[in-house]
Parts: C-alpha cells; structure tokens; sequence
C-alpha cells in the first residue's frame, strides 16, 4: 500500500534490512512496530516490501525529526530493535531524510 503523505516538507526514515533464515517471531513483531509506530505523535504513514532474497525495505514517514527521535528512543521499539541486531537481521541500514518534494501519479 502506498502511504498517503501530506504536501512536503515531512521526513523519511528508510530501512534497508537483509533478514536471517527463519521467522524466529519475526513477523509478530514486525505487525506490532507498524501498530504502535501509528499510534506515535508524528507519525505520517509507511511502505513496506520484502524480496525473495531477504532483502526488506521499509519507508516511515514522519512529520518532524523530534517525532523521529521520540520513535527511536520508544522502549518497546528499542528492545525490538536490539532483538533485530541479534536475531533477525544480517545487515541493516538506516537512512534519515528530509522530503523536499513529493510527486504522485493515480490512475
């Protein structure tokens, strides 16, 4: 699903992530981060797609780098995080951007 974004500027957190072999609760936990990401001051809106190959990429958008922050620093999205670092993932990268300028075309 394509996030429904305000006119910019906002900003953009991408996940890039190459996921270990097995669930291992990862698609729980997963489920619940969107869930409580959404409910988070801020919070615009998020794209989501995994490949064959483990390779994931995950877009959230947000309203402003403090609400950014506050997400980082949520308790259950940190230990999360940390269980990802041991578990889940055998490489991520985060990416954080401003969005200058957005275009769309739907049919």
């Amino acid at each position: 699903m394509i996030a429904k974004t305000p006119a910019a500027p906002y900003y953009a957190v991408i996940f890039t992530s190459l996921r270990t072999e097995g669930d291992q609760g990862y698609g729980q936990a997963a489920e619940r981060m969107v869930e409580l990401a959404r409910e988070q001051p801020g919070f615009l809106g998020v794209e989501s797609a995994r490949g064959e190959d483990g390779l994931g990429i995950t877009v959230s958008y947000w309203a402003s780098e403090a609400a950014i922050l506050a997400w980082k620093h949520h308790a259950e999205h940190t230990e999360v995080r940390e269980q990802g670092r041991a578990t889940w993932y055998e490489a991520c990268h985060t990416r954080v951007c401003k969005v200058e300028r957005a275009y769309a075309f739907e049919r």
